[in-house]
């Protein structure tokens, strides 16, 4: 295994920012793995665990340490009646597995196209997206235990999947993913009550979507939506939509009688973040120097090519009392910040 020293980290980072870190080793295997944490434990050196370095903002004077980025590769398919179980290394392409997926006709996580990562990092953001969640077609993952060196198999209960959020985000996670396993479906499982779903396929007037036109719908969505990784830095949504009482939901109905909610359960809703950046805060396209909020989806930051980790923790702090100015209400990075 190869560990190379001072490696700018931008250029493994879709915000296109951070520094350099001391040491880098890409691996491919549990035998390179545990040679990289030996290498770390011997030089008594913090580490950190890579993928595809979407979700992460890293600091503008890198990482005194070692970067583990994970590439362990493979995807199997097993049938089994009307399910098909996938397993894949963590380091595929979450979308490359998408798009496997539907090619092979299978459903479940066709809602989830185009969200930029790698399979490993699916589990640890529990992401989500029009009207889906990775728990659901979740199966099972193996993770590697940088203390015992043991592998273990997480059931979807062990993982504690929550809002963007699991077991692997916990602070002293000793974790590290190697492969994950989905349960699809080969009977077909419409899902487009979304809004922004429904609305395209209601244009069209088709209710009953392929598997493939479903894909293709929420790949123009996203396109429309969201800006493009490749010309412009950013981590995508940069905030978690806020949980709130329905208490307090009630309070701010009143004040703004068309604000949205989404059922969470008896007592609580969430409410959508970039309503209330736009139609609340009128931060919509707001820019500080050379980051700022997208002109079409203000819950993403975007690095406009200059920009650096101070300057979007500037901008997040800014948008975080904007909020709690105008609502009340806190809110949460879904971006982890790599200091």
């Amino acid at each position: 295994m190869l560990i190379q020293k001072n490696i700018p980290l931008a250029s493994f980072t879709t915000f296109r920012i951070g520094g350099k870190v001391d040491f880098f080793a890409e691996v491919t295997s549990i035998e390179e793995l545990e040679e990289s944490m030996l290498f770390a434990k011997t030089n008594n050196i913090p580490f950190f665990v890579l993928g595809g370095g979407s979700n992460v903002l890293i600091s503008d004077k890198g990482f005194k340490g070692l970067v583990i980025k994970i590439s362990f590769k493979g995807t199997s398919f097993i049938e089994k009646e009307n399910d098909v179980f996938v397993q894949s290394g963590a380091g595929e392409v979450w979308d490359s597995l998408v798009s496997t997926a539907v090619l092979k006709n299978l459903w479940g996580i066709e809602n989830l196209s185009a969200i930029p990562g790698t399979v490993g990092a699916a589990p640890v953001q529990n992401i989500g997206a029009y009207g889906a969640e990775f728990q659901n077609t979740f199966f099972s993952l193996q993770a590697f235990n940088v203390q015992t060196k043991e592998i273990k198999e997480f059931t979807k209960e062990e993982c504690l999947f929550g809002y963007r959020d699991s077991i692997f985000k916990k602070k002293n996670n000793p974790y590290v993913i190697i492969s994950v396993t989905l349960k699809l479906s080969k009977i077909p499982r419409i899902n487009i009550l979304y809004k922004d779903v429904q609305t395209f396929f209601l244009e069209r007037n088709t209710m009953e979507p392929s598997l493939q036109e479903i894909r293709d719908a929420v790949v123009e969505i996203r396109k429309n939506k969201l800006p493009d990784i490749t010309k412009l830095g950013t981590a995508g949504s940069f905030f978690k939509n806020p949980i709130i009482t329905k208490d307090k939901y009630g309070e701010l109905k009143k004040e703004y009688p068309e604000l949205p909610f989404f059922e969470v359960n008896e007592t609580h809703v969430k409410i959508p973040l970039a309503w209330v950046l736009d139609t609340v805060c009128k931060l919509k396209g707001f820019k500080m120097g050379s980051v700022g909020l997208y002109e079409h989806q203000p819950l993403a930051l975007v690095n406009f090519g200059n920009g650096n980790e101070k300057e979007i923790t500037a901008l997040a702090e800014y948008v975080s009392r904007k909020v709690k100015e105008k609502i009340n209400v806190d809110i949460e990075w879904e971006v982890q910040r790599i200091v």
